[in-house]
Order: C-alpha cells, then structure tokens, then sequence
C-alpha cells in the first residue's frame, strides 16, 4: 500500500490508559513524509494521553489498518509545518501539540 503526503479522515486507535479498551476516534491527519500526524491546540484529548501512556497505536486508512509508534513531536518548526499543511486559514499560525505516528514494518 502507498502512502500518499497529505490531509484525510483516518481513525486512530489507541489503548485507554485507564480502562486498557481500545479507544478509537475519527480524525484530521497530515501525512507528510511516510508518517502520520496528529495535532491538538491543547493536551486534554483521551486520545493524546492514551498514545503518550501507550505508543503502540493503529490507523484505520482507506480501508486499511496499520500499526505504528506514536510520540510526541519536540521540534517547533516541525509543528509548525503540520500545522500548515492541516490548515489553509489562521489556525495554521496556531501553536499545537502534534503526535507522529510512525508505521511498523
């Protein structure tokens, strides 16, 4: 399967941290690079915390699941970036917490 760079719908599932279900919500991602990102202006997202307590997450993608590392994205000009590429008006100047997921082989 090829992974084209990015905006769709995907859904990310994650292990509850407290309940230890799957947790799966459907949501805006920029794949940029062979990787997928996920972006919040604020961290109070279950699903944030979840990926941060456990990074073993999957991606529901066209049709497809894939499994993959999540972690949390350190280098400003890189949330910068996905915000960008997630946002054509003024929320792409907005400072975000951004998770990268990166796909097992």
């Amino acid at each position: 399967m090829e992974i084209q760079d990015g905006t769709c719908r995907a859904v990310l599932v994650t292990t509850g941290r407290k309940s230890g279900k799957e947790h799966a919500v459907k949501i805006r991602v920029v794949i940029h690079k062979g990787k997928f990102y996920f972006s919040r202006r604020n961290p109070d997202s279950d699903w944030l915390k979840n990926a941060l307590c456990n990074p073993n997450v999957m991606i529901e993608y066209q049709g497809n699941i894939i499994a993959g590392t999540a972690l949390l994205v350190n280098d400003q000009e890189l949330c910068k970036k996905i915000s960008q590429l997630k946002y054509s008006d003024k929320r792409s100047e907005e400072s975000r917490i951004v998770l990268e997921v990166n796909p097992c082989e």
